[in-house]
């Protein structure tokens, strides 16, 4: 989720990520809010150092470092990397999660078409529930996202919400208040 945006479609990727700020920002204060586990898997962009707060701290300088600056991760929330487009893929994330003992995953940020159905789909494959959040994932290409999201609902078996409303974030949330 947090983003390099210094590549062949990081303008057009950028561009749909600050549309789409507002919907992130939400679905991220809602899962904080309602003290659900919050997760980075990122695009290792060519680094082998697993150095996350570097990477972070070399986002916010570059291009597209006020949306990185709105959605980076606070302390002890967990950092991945991954080097290719899921983020199950040759990555230590199913460990955590079982550790965490996760059910349900709620996905979000970039690219719906890419790297977020392609997470999903490894996840639905591994016994998780799968939840993404379209308003609040970033896209590339408008009608592929849609063409993607539809596959994700219908042939692998994920749900796919507008927003943290929709993924019942906000009633978690009052929930937790109460506690």
């Amino acid at each position: 989720m947090i983003a390099l945006f210094d590549h062949e479609d990081g303008d057009s990727l950028l561009a749909s990520f600050r549309e789409r700020l507002p919907g992130m920002r939400e679905t991220l204060a809602a899962a904080r809010a309602a003290r659900l586990p919050v997760l980075y898997v990122n695009d290792m962009q060519g680094r082998w150092d697993g150095d996350a707060p570097g990477f972070v701290r070399a986002a916010l300088e570059r291009p597209g470092g006020d949306v990185v600056s709105a959605l980076a991760p606070r302390p002890g929330e967990a950092f991945v990397f991954k080097p290719r487009y899921s983020a199950f893929d040759h990555t230590p994330l199913v460990l955590l999660l079982r550790e965490l003992e996760v059910e349900r995953l709620l996905l979000m940020g970039g690219a719906t078409e890419a790297c977020i159905v392609q997470s999903g789909i490894d996840a639905r494959e591994l016994g998780f529930k799968v939840t993404i959040v379209a308003g609040a994932c970033a896209t590339l290409d408008a009608e592929l996202e849609r063409l993607s999201l539809r596959y994700a609902e219908e042939v692998a078996g994920m749900y796919v919400v507008p927003d943290a409303e929709g993924a019942g974030l906000l009633s978690l949330r009052r929930y937790a208040d109460r506690e």
